[in-house]
């Protein structure tokens, strides 16, 4: 009877200080990796993953290009020591082998520990980074870090609902796009003709949505804003604005740019078309639609219908 006492008693002690793990993992809104969090973490506000209730310990979820894995794991193989006093670690989990690190940092002045995991999605990098203040140490271990990092796992796809449920507006249509897909959850979603993100974007009509925060509030300077948003759309080459003027969208304020230019590894000529919509607070709502030129006629009417169909929530 004392040692079956005994016995409890550890078990308790045991429970006390590590936190456990529910038994699903948790996928945040239009994210791809999900894991199960030690008890105590909660869907952040402020970012994509989890946090404890005074904010001092968090655990951010995002996705990386696919070679990012790549890249980690030759550099595993070639110097499995590590470098820089970091040595790499790994750990199976529900999506294959991954890889992660810890290492003692500051933030301010308090003394944190830092982890960092990768794996592979496929067609994509899955990574967790944590971060655990000295105080909560004692709780959040490092066997208990490992543990929440082997139930990582990922989904396929993600419902086009609940992906376009994190933008900040409401998409109520979609221009018969096949696919969407988040690029940074509550951040920007793409809608596409593709059948995958592995295939030649370029090839096809697609469109990104989003919002971007710094828009100017006066008139005048939304001309050479506009320009310069334009000419910094990513993958794009020998771009040329063929237009860039103001019109009204929704009865709201709104720029309007053209750009003829060369994409993707073929030079695939395209038209581009990008529209602001202005609003309060120095926010706007960006819409991006690409088409090869021989497609732009078809897809420019595809584009104006899903623009229009954009509402506030």
């Amino acid at each position: 009877m004392k040692h079956l006492v005994r016995v409890i008693a550890v078990m308790l002690a045991t429970l006390w200080a590590a936190p456990v793990l529910a038994a699903d993992p948790t996928y945040l809104p239009g994210t791809r990796l999900g894991l199960v969090p030690l008890v105590g973490l909660a869907p952040a506000r402020t970012f994509t993953g989890f946090e404890t209730e005074d904010h001092s310990v968090k655990v951010l979820i995002t996705e990386l290009p696919a070679a990012a894995y790549r890249e980690v794991e030759t550099a595993f193989e070639a110097h499995p020591a590590g470098a820089s006093g970091v040595k790499p670690e790994t750990v199976e989990t529900g999506s294959g082998r991954a890889f992660y690190t810890v290492e003692n940092a500051r933030e301010g002045t308090a003394a944190v520990r830092r982890y960092s995991m990768i794996l592979s999605g496929g067609s994509f990098s899955g990574f967790v980074a944590v971060q655990v203040p000295e105080s909560a140490g004692k709780i959040y271990t490092d066997d208990a870090i490992r543990k929440m990092f082997s139930t990582a796992t990922v989904r396929s796809s993600v419902p086009a609902d609940e992906q376009l449920g994190t933008l900040p507006f409401k998409v109520t249509e979609r221009g018969n796009f096949k696919s969407v897909r988040t690029l940074t959850p509550g951040g920007a979603v793409m809608l596409a003709d593709a059948p995958d993100e592995t295939a030649e974007i370029e090839k096809a009509p697609f469109m990104v949505l989003g919002v971007v925060g710094s828009a100017p509030e006066k008139t005048d300077d939304r001309a050479r804003y506009a320009e310069q948003a334009a000419r910094q759309i990513p993958g794009l080459r020998d771009g040329r604005i063929t237009m860039s003027e103001p019109i009204r969208i929704d009865s709201a304020p709104g720029f309007e740019t053209r750009i003829d230019a060369l994409s993707g590894k073929d030079g695939t000529p395209v038209t581009v078309v990008q529209w602001l919509r202005f609003g309060g607070g120095g926010r706007a709502i960006r819409v991006i639609g690409s088409a090869p030129r021989d497609q732009w006629p078809d897809a420019f009417s595809r584009f104006r219908a899903v623009r229009d169909g954009i509402q506030s929530r």
